[in-house]
């Protein structure tokens, strides 16, 4: 019995230490406070909000503990929040202005004077939403941009459902690096209105954020802005692949080489699908797929021995370059392959054509001689 009792004691005492230990860590936990004054402000760069705060109080005397920031941001409708860790107070992030704009911040404090235990504070939230004027049918429709063999970026629209006659849009653009905003000074135009602009020099803002708004004015009317951030390298379409060349070996293997775009799109970004026809006159031709990475080079055994083959080759940016792209155009080029064996006979046909012809041409010319008058020329006339 005395056994029992020690026990009991024991767990008793154990008991008591652990809710000690748990009421000591949640005081310790509700003593960190969070940051104060969350503040969002725009600088008017298309999207790119400055997020700061200022440290909770009395975190200089934290002498033996290390103070950070989780911080998150995302806009209205994300499913995820985007985590950065940090020991700064000021952050600059993009955000879609078209919608809300989410942050939330809170203190971690580790080291001694936690027992290197992660310590976190309350989260403080902050929202940011810029005033949108006019109605959502009078935005722009099919906003569509490509970056044309790295060294353009094409954008084009439609006008908005409710936009009147004699609209003007002008495109704005923002990247890290430029002081401020720009606007677009080569606009694609159409009966006088702007639906496109082509922006040149663009490779200090590849795989960085590009933020673009697209605003109209008219008189009287209020137009909604369109407002969107663009990765180049994800838009990138190059031409099509020079210099094809194909050529079948006496083992019947048809060799296809050719050599990247021109432009500046980097060689080794590149991916090509090759394809193979065996009739590439009918217009469901049945086409064979083969794709290589960076290879400019390929060997495909013909089993089938067929005489004609059509081959055409086309690129785009692969996955060690960008998350996606556009295609270029296929090559155009078209040949017909023949086998070793029929060689000749393609050879022989057009040279008895040849001949055929140059008789016909010289018996003609016979006949026209005995019906022409003396002393008058011969000219060479349909029925002489």
């Amino acid at each position: 019995m005395s056994h029992l009792g020690m026990a009991l004691r024991r767990l008793c005492a154990l008991s008591v230490a652990l809710l000690w230990g748990c009421l000591a860590s949640t005081s310790h936990r509700k003593a960190v406070a969070p940051p104060q004054d969350l503040q969002i402000t725009d600088p008017g760069l298309l999207g790119s909000l400055d997020v700061e705060w200022k440290p909770p109080p009395n975190v200089q005397t934290v002498s033996d503990c290390t103070v950070r920031y989780k911080f998150e941001y995302r806009n209205t409708g994300d499913r995820d929040w985007k985590v950065i860790f940090t020991r700064k107070l000021k952050f600059r992030v993009g955000f879609d202005l078209s919608r809300t704009a989410e942050v939330k911040v809170q203190t971690l404090l580790e080291g001694q004077c936690t027992n290197d235990m992660e310590v976190q504070s309350d989260w403080i939230y902050a929202t940011f939403q810029v005033p949108l004027q006019g109605k959502l049918e009078s935005e722009v429709q099919n906003f569509h941009c490509i970056y044309h063999d790295w060294e353009y970026l094409k954008c084009t629209w439609q006008p908005g459902l409710l936009a009147p006659r004699g609209v003007h849009y002008g495109l704005y653009y923002w990247y890290e690096g430029l002081d401020r905003a720009a606007q677009c000074d080569d606009y694609i135009q159409d009966h006088g209105i702007n639906i496109g602009c082509m922006l040149q020099n663009l490779s200090q803002a590849e795989y960085k954020d590009l933020s673009i708004c697209v605003n109209g004015s008219a008189a009287a009317t209020l137009l909604r802005p369109l407002y969107v951030t663009l990765r180049l390298h994800n838009l990138a379409k190059p031409s099509p692949p020079k210099h094809l060349v194909v050529s079948m070996s006496a083992s019947e293997e048809l060799h296809v080489a050719w050599s990247p775009p021109g432009g500046e799109t980097p060689p080794q970004c590149l991916e090509y699908e090759v394809q193979l026809t065996e009739d590439a006159r009918g217009t469901k031709a049945a086409w064979a797929s083969v794709s290589t990475q960076m290879e400019t080079a390929l060997t495909i055994s013909r089993a089938n021995q067929s005489r004609i083959s059509c081959v055409r080759v086309r690129g785009r940016t692969n996955i060690f370059c960008a998350d996606q792209g556009f295609w270029s155009e296929w090559t155009q080029e078209c040949f017909s392959v023949s086998r070793k064996e029929d060689k000749q006979l393609f050879i022989l046909i057009p040279l008895i054509l040849s001949l055929s012809s140059s008789l016909m041409v010289f018996m003609l010319i016979g006949q026209c001689k005995k019906r022409s008058p003396a002393g008058k020329p011969l000219h060479a006339s349909v029925g002489c």
